[in-house]
């Protein structure tokens, strides 16, 4: 029937980590740990065997509860894999050979702290730039690489990092970098780095930045986090960010980064750790909520098609129609026990889903 599923057309046993695979063409690139090692390794896509793997020895422990593998989904561009290591190693290799074209040890570089997780932040490319999220003192909370040397561009800002990801943005035609820290949202013009703008985001304590933002089609940002924080939604230009509507509702969300489908912000509201989360669809124009599916449970979403596929962090995959009008469930099936973290990969009629220990390549082709 169709609980089953889609039928999986290989598994791999992996080791720790919350890194998603990325794909591109009919390479897989994985992002674990085993033992004191934290490995890259390029998977064929249609069988799942290996194609080469590197690694950089690790001595991480978690602060708090959770995982001691890597966080980031490794970063494809023109032929070059970055990693960004729970520990600040930033490295880039040959897609094709795996060999090592060059690393920096942010951390102990630029003076970083930890965090409690481990560096989550997944690195950026933009243009010749590969822009991290560092957190390091001495201005270098968030720096730029050259990606095909590795060598500092530019390094801006005090402010610690964050688990969200930096994402580019063009602002008056030119490349911009937006960016949510530990305790800031920001706007970076991304040739020098100069900082166009920033604003309080985020609270001290025991709290987590992790969603990445959304740029809205009319050119607007929203940000959202948990722990009391909430969203924001402001409208912005290469100078000024202007608030138009913020707070707890439509959506305060521990990691999981809203979508947008067909105009409409799609989120889960709540948290992993303290239940209970709510799907909710929202109006960005108004932050109005248009209805909420109570207990839905956290996880991540991807869109495709003008559907949502939902993994939920205790195994369950949902394949959702999700319109202003309302929410129809598709299919559900759970190809993995245990609980799922990593951001599950879509790619050419493949999912891929990773638990704690095995990766599975899922045959969602019609």
């Amino acid at each position: 029937g169709p609980e089953a599923g889609p039928p999986a057309r290989w598994r791999k046993e992996v080791g720790a980590g919350y890194a998603g695979l990325a794909v591109v063409g009919d390479r897989a690139v994985l992002f674990h740990r085993r033992g004191d090692l934290e490995i890259v390794e390029a998977v064929d896509v249609t069988t799942g065997r290996s194609r080469w793997t590197a690694d950089e020895p690790t001595t991480f422990q978690p602060q708090v509860g959770g995982g001691d593998g890597p966080l980031c989904v490794p970063l494809l561009h023109a032929g070059s894999v970055f990693t960004f290591g729970a520990q600040g190693v930033l490295a880039c290799r040959d897609l094709a050979t795996g060999k090592t074209t060059w690393s920096r040890r942010t951390h102990r570089e630029f003076a970083a702290a930890e965090g409690y997780f481990g560096a989550g932040s997944t690195p950026l490319v933009v243009g010749d730039l590969v822009v991290v999220d560092v957190g390091g003192r001495a201005d270098a909370g968030i720096v730029a690489f050259d990606r095909r040397t590795g060598a500092t561009v530019w390094q801006r800002t005090a402010e610690a990092a964050s688990y969200s990801a930096p994402v580019a943005v063009d602002v008056a035609g030119r490349p911009h970098v937006l960016a949510v820290t530990r305790a800031a949202c920001l706007l970076l013009e991304a040739s020098r780095g100069d900082v166009c703008w920033q604003f309080p985001f985020g609270k001290r304590g025991p709290t987590v930045n992790a969603a990445t933002p959304v740029v809205l089609p009319d050119g607007r940002l929203f940000v959202t986090a948990a722990y009391g924080v909430g969203g924001m939604c402001a409208a912005f230009d290469a100078t000024a960010v202007r608030p138009q509507w913020q707070g707890e509702e439509p959506l305060a969300t521990q990691y999981c980064t809203p979508l947008l489908v067909a105009g409409h912000l799609y989120g889960i509201d709540g948290r992993d750790d303290v239940p209970p989360a709510d799907l909710v669809c929202a109006d960005p124009q108004t932050g109005r909520v248009l209805w909420r599916e109570r207990n839905f449970g956290y996880g991540t979403l991807i869109a495709v098609d003008g559907k949502l596929l939902a993994a939920k962090t205790d195994g369950e995959l949902q394949l959702l129609r999700a319109t202003p009008a309302g929410l129809n469930v598709l299919g559900r099936c759970r190809p993995l026990p245990g609980t799922v973290r990593a951001l599950p990969a879509l790619a050419a009629g493949r999912r891929y889903v990773r638990n704690a220990a095995t990766l599975v390549c899922l045959d969602l082709a019609p």
